[in-house]
């Protein structure tokens, strides 16, 4: 396994994150692996050398926390690894159960490191910006957090380019803590970032963590069709996947991925988080597996070296998008 720096900072992380939505409890969404489930994706992610596991307190209503947590200080030495969450989602539907009020961000911290069983959590990161809470209370918050030692670094996820970089300005100006890190949608059927947001992070020293790195599978390869929901449980049970790829366009990406990958003789998530990999700003991108042969892809496509040539069929048949994932 390789390791970069995430951003300008010293921390060293993998080159894939595991992203723990897909643990927790299959009480919140079918498609989640239960705990004893679980194990296996943990264990093999640490043998292979993933320091970097990204999860949130939404998940599975904070049980992927608790499984995370749980596995992690069983396979892992924690000294050694990256351990990410976030904050941001309603918990419940009562009253400051939500959003990135000093309240919310401070109380979801504490809760989120007692769940996951940790004195500190290494990225601390916004799910999403909140457009009901002054951004500089919420800076203010994550600062007061990383003072208090019980957060090493913080992060932030998709957003619009001017709002993430009126937050860095607000913490150079107060001198708060800085965003690292960029969790952003990103993947080759959804490019839009690389207008404003990916020379921004580059620009700035952010380390671009992307979500979706396969397109909620349709990168995979495994599908039939734009419209099949039959092939995995998940195509057929997730929602928010329908409000991001319904682009005719977007196939005629997957139809790319898979004849470069055809002829290299990778499997196409190989190809596709190559891909990824390949493009400057970003780190490591965020990988969901509920199957075994899920993370091998991932780690395989570390190795996977693409051609300018590959890279430019690969690219050749995007069509610009609407902003989603915001």
């Amino acid at each position: 396994m390789d390791y970069v720096n995430l951003g300008h900072t010293g921390l060293k992380v993998s080159r894939i994150c595991l992203g723990c939505m897909s643990y927790g409890s299959s009480k919140w969404r079918p498609w989640v692996l239960d705990e004893e489930a679980s194990q296996p994706f943990f264990q093999r992610a640490v043998e292979a050398g993933i320091n970097f596991f990204d999860t949130a307190d939404m998940y599975s209503l904070g049980v992927s926390e608790e499984v995370t947590g749980r596995a992690l200080r069983k396979y892992a030495r924690m000294e050694e690894i990256v351990l990410a969450t976030k904050v941001f989602n309603p918990m419940s539907d009562k009253p400051n159960m939500g959003g990135l009020s000093r309240k919310h961000v401070v109380q979801g911290c504490e809760a989120s490191l007692k769940r996951l069983g940790v004195e500190t959590i290494d990225l601390y990161q916004i799910h999403r910006m909140d457009p009901n809470t002054p951004i500089e209370e919420t800076l203010a918050a994550l600062d007061l957090l990383v003072r208090q030692g019980k957060v090493r670094y913080i992060g932030a996820s998709s957003s619009a380019a001017w709002k993430f970089a009126q937050a860095l300005s607000l913490s150079e100006r107060h001198g708060w803590a800085r965003f690292v890190s960029m969790q952003n949608h990103y993947n080759l059927v959804y490019r839009e970032e690389e207008r404003e947001m990916l020379p921004l992070c580059e620009a700035e020293g952010i380390g671009v963590i992307p979500w979706s790195p396969l397109a909620r599978g349709l990168l995979a390869g495994t599908r039939k069709s734009l419209d099949d929901k039959q092939t995995t449980t998940r195509a057929g049970s997730d929602p928010f996947a329908n409000t991001l790829y319904d682009n005719p366009h977007d196939w005629d990406v997957v139809e790319a991925v898979k004849k470069v990958a055809s002829a290299r003789g990778n499997t196409p998530a190989e190809v596709s988080l190559a891909w990824l990999l390949s493009k400057p700003a970003v780190v490591a991108p965020i990988i969901g597996a509920t199957k075994l042969e899920h993370l091998e892809a991932a780690l395989h496509s570390v190795d996977v070296k693409l051609s300018p040539e590959e890279v430019k069929a690969l690219e050749a048949p995007y069509q610009p998008h609407a902003v989603r994932g915001h």
